[in-house]
């Protein structure tokens, strides 16, 4: 079958007219007929861009009478995902300029239609779907979705043909999206098309990004994120750390930058920080993220705790005349970050605690022997190789580190995570967080 064979009036030279790949054009033509239309699978393969244009296709004849709406977790990630790559003229030529949308509006107008656009962090946001009657729904990466708004999202759909639409990245096995509506959906009677793509699948990428891409995911973001495959998140988070590969037992090499310092909080648990700097290049080398030393506090070991005033003490007495850019904690030290204020530090924020992002980041600088660790930062060097994934998480279908013995590593997490920008510029070929890879997918 071909593109030209597409049963809707007159929408065959849409698809002449972009450089999908025939992953997409298969996907856009098979699934004009199913009641539910889902791309999974790898970052940058495709599938967001064949869903966009199957979304189109439908939009063209869709019938007066039931809502048109786009969801995702938040707004911002439903413009960023969905709204800005077809407002873009190099995918969509003409057509762009028939997507009209004003940041932060909870409308727009496309291809004349108005289509609602609606946000859905947590399980209360199916209150908005209420009430309503739908016919066409699109929901961006729905793993991170609450099923209670998927479920009412399918439940409004009861126009004539009504469809809903959504692309998501893999979670794990046990994930309700999977189990429910992927492999469930032929015994409960629905009507559903799948279109399963890796990173191969994308012939438009360029093949030195897709192999640089390769390189920096390991483990279950490789499985998940490349191949595109519904894996558990097992054993070591950190499984590809070598002391012989990763550790720095003398002298640290030229360091020209700190961007900053990680700190997780405890008063009764251990207080760590953890110096991330960032090397010259040298020998022949590129610049290297270098967790530089270590400050660690643990009341269990020194039998006596500290207060917000003692740690804000001993943390400047420890970063000495060093010149941090950023000293990133833990969110919820709101206390200490006060204190940390009071006693003349401007340069506090919130450490970017999006633990799935950081977690793939530090794997990828691992991978890639991009991030090294000084032989003096004794409790991350503890902590790194034992650092686990929580089974009892994963046979609920969540994806979350046990919590214990993390306070080094999440120190770490903290300060590369957080200070981003300020590094990738000199380490450049570090792609961008799965969320973020899967907008320009």
């Amino acid at each position: 079958m071909t593109a030209a064979a597409l049963p809707i009036t007159a929408t065959s030279r849409l698809i002449d007219e972009f450089p999908l790949t025939r992953k997409q054009v298969k996907s856009v033509i098979e699934c004009q007929h199913v009641r539910i239309a889902a791309w999974t699978g790898a970052v940058r393969s495709g599938k967001t861009i064949g869903s966009i244009v199957a979304f189109l296709l439908r939009l063209m004849d869709a019938p007066s009478n039931g809502l048109i709406i786009i969801a995702g977790k938040t707004l911002s990630t439903i413009e960023r995902n969905i709204i800005e790559p077809m407002q873009d003229p190099a995918l969509f030529g003409a057509l762009a300029n028939d997507v009209k949308h004003s940041r932060g509006s909870t409308v727009a107008v496309i291809l004349g239609r108005t289509v609602h656009l609606l946000g859905a962090a947590d399980a209360r946001s199916e209150n908005k779907l209420r009430g309503l009657t739908a016919y066409l729904i699109l929901i961006d990466e729905a793993t991170l979705i609450p099923q209670e708004f998927f479920d009412q999202a399918l439940a409004r759909l009861s126009v004539k043909g009504a469809q809903l639409m959504f692309t998501t990245n893999p979670a794990g096995p046990r994930h309700w999206l999977r189990q429910k509506y992927l492999l469930g959906a032929r015994e409960r009677g629905i009507r559903l098309g799948h279109w399963h793509f890796t990173i191969d699948d994308n012939t438009k990428l360029d093949p030195e990004y897709v192999r640089s891409l390769k390189a920096e995911m390991t483990g279950v973001f490789y499985q998940r994120n490349i191949l595109g495959h519904w894996v558990a998140a097992e054993g070591a988070v950190y499984g590809m750390w070598d002391e012989d590969k990763h550790l720095i037992r003398d002298a640290l090499p030229p360091i020209m930058m700190l961007p900053g310092v990680g700190i997780d909080h405890g008063t009764v648990n251990p207080f760590s920080a953890i110096m991330i700097g960032l090397t010259r290049p040298y020998e022949q080398v590129g610049p290297k993220l270098v967790a530089t030393r270590e400050y660690r506090h643990d009341p269990g070991e020194q039998m006596r705790q500290l207060s917000d005033v003692h740690l804000s003490a001993e943390l400047r007495r420890w970063i000495g005349a060093d010149r941090p850019e950023w000293i990133a904690v833990d969110p919820s030290a709101a206390g200490f970050k006060r204190q940390l204020f009071d006693d003349g530090l401007t340069n506090v924020v919130n450490a970017d605690n999006a633990v799935m992002d950081g977690i793939r980041l530090v794997q990828s600088l691992l991978a890639t022997g991009r991030l090294l660790v000084h032989a003096s930062c004794h409790g991350l060097i503890d902590e790194i190789g034992g650092y686990s994934w929580d089974p009892a998480a994963q046979a609920r279908g969540h994806d979350q580190p046990l919590k214990v013995d993390d306070h080094s590593v999440d120190a770490l997490r903290y300060g590369i995570n957080t200070t981003r920008q300020l590094w990738q510029q000199y380490i450049p070929t570090v792609s961008t967080p799965a969320v973020e890879a899967a907008a320009a997918a």
